[in-house]
């Protein structure tokens, strides 16, 4: 396994990733509260955590990765009754379209998206086990933790609690202790989904849902938990205090990875302020790379401005020599099967494309910059141009060879894979230059090579169609 150095935000140190039981790693992401459409700051948190899944499984580490899923929540149940949708129904609703854009990203390395209210007997067991402790107390049928009792809370944000006074940012109720203890379960509101609880029926709060599931899902202590950075306090300060109290070991959680918030204008972008851009608007104007590469371009803690208009569209520019690039080499592969003789690459030539995986790698190893890799693919394209100009005559080693650092993009960060699916960004050249080396072989009576040839489109998801000696080619879905 390869040698990892991360950033600890509680430590606030980069230093040597080392899993509790290695090759293990089990890792929780923050995920949706899917109580509207997801914009295109919740994209940046998912993709990068997509992408460092698939950098450790590459090392040859085994990741359990979960993303839970916030389906009972004050802003569920606000937007519910402002539109008369019943809120678990509206949460199912978002979230499906949710995992729709997912898949559209090319994100497929979590392993379970566990549902809140799939853990409701987890969750009041865990209260009690804070309440027994004598970490929280029962007021008027709700139940709130008494942060004062645990000594290291605000250890991870450096927030006082000292300084939280009512109105400011919190909300004075009927039976809190003191300003900052936040709420485990809340006591029934009528037309409000309930469940039942030793304090009287309710539902649960937030931050007790967290712990919940990771505690039942990988247990008491685990390797990384991921977010955005707005969720450091109070929600992961909550999650340090409510699990170290309930099962007594500590730490929660090796390493802390906080993703840099995406701005509008300076300002965290939020549906309650209204400055949001809708991730599936982007997908479906830019296509799923440019909106991968556009995140991935930047290092995760750092921050991005999102400017309409602007950011996506540079990011197509940039990430179009990338994508030409590979298109050129993969569409020629093709075109030339597995066994075409030609002529070779130079020992340097070889030796170049290994020292660029191993540069991608290095980057990628040094907390997770994703910002280093990228440049050192312009890098190795630049130095790759007079190779790129006689593909043609290249063997099919060689063309295997110079796709190497572009098949580690592709199974790392999502770029420059096959064929793309996506009719936005579809390279109709690439397809042509395919379908005409099919038309060759068929010309010289070779039909097992044309084949070949339209399966290998068919596996890129590109329908072949002859009719009256015209042959036609669609997205697998669609009509064309």
């Amino acid at each position: 396994m390869r040698r990892i150095r991360l950033y600890d935000t509680l430590s606030r140190e980069t230093r040597l990733f080392q899993p509790l039981v290695p090759p293990r790693v089990g890792m929780f992401v923050c995920g949706l509260t899917p109580y509207a459409d997801a914009h295109i700051g919740h994209g940046k948190v998912a993709v990068t955590f997509d992408a460092f899944a698939r950098a450790l499984r590459r090392w040859g580490y085994r990741v359990f990765y979960i993303q839970n899923v916030t389906n009972i929540d004050d802003r569920l149940i606000a937007t519910g009754g402002a539109t008369g949708k019943d809120p678990l129904s509206l949460a199912d609703q978002h979230f499906a379209a949710w995992r729709n854009d997912m898949d559209r990203l090319g994100i497929r390395s979590v392993n379970d998206y566990p549902h809140a209210t799939d853990f409701v007997p987890e969750i009041v067991a865990q209260i009690r086990q804070l309440v027994d402790g004598g970490y929280a107390y029962a007021a008027n049928g709700s139940v709130y933790y008494d942060v004062a009792k645990f000594a290291r809370y605000g250890e991870l944000s450096g927030q006082k609690t000292e300084a939280l006074r009512p109105g400011a940012r919190v909300e004075p109720e009927p039976g809190k202790r003191a300003p900052g203890d936040f709420v485990l379960w809340k006591a029934a509101t009528p037309g409000e989904p309930t469940w039942d609880s030793p304090w009287g029926p309710g539902r649960p709060g937030w931050h007790i849902e967290d712990t919940a599931i990771t505690v039942r899902m990988l247990g008491p202590r685990y390797d990384v938990h991921g977010a955005g950075l707005d969720l450091k306090f109070p929600h992961h300060e909550a999650e340090i205090a409510q699990a170290e109290a309930a099962t007594g070991e500590s730490p929660l959680v090796n390493f802390w990875m906080h993703v840099g918030l995406l701005t509008m204008k300076g300002e965290k972008m939020s549906k309650s302020l209204g400055n949001v851009y809708g991730l599936h608007e982007a997908l479906e104007e830019f296509g799923p790379e440019v909106v991968r590469f556009y995140y991935l371009n930047a290092h995760y803690r750092s921050p991005l401005d999102f400017v309409p208009g602007i950011s996506l569209e540079e990011a197509r520019e940039a990430y179009g020599s990338l994508r030409g690039a590979s298109d050129r080499l993969r569409a020629e592969l093709l075109a030339a099967g597995p066994d075409r003789a030609g002529e070779e690459l130079s020992s340097t030539e070889v030796a170049e494309t290994g020292r660029t995986i191993e540069k991608l790698d290095e980057a990628l190893s040094e907390d997770f910059n994703t910002r280093e890799a990228i440049a050192a693919l312009f890098s190795w394209t630049g130095q790759s141009a007079s190779v790129l100009a006689k593909l043609e005559q290249l063997s099919s080693e060689s063309l295997s060879t110079l796709l190497g650092p572009f098949d580690w993009a592709a199974a790392v960060l999502g770029l420059c894979g096959g064929i793309p699916l996506d009719e936005s960004s579809v390279v109709p050249e690439v397809v042509q230059a395919s379908l005409d080396a099919r038309a060759r072989a068929r010309d010289r009576g070779d039909f097992p090579e044309a084949d070949r040839i339209r399966d290998a489109l068919a596996a890129a998801g590109i329908v072949v169609e002859d009719h009256g000696g015209v042959t036609r080619w669609r997205l697998r879905g669609s009509e064309r």
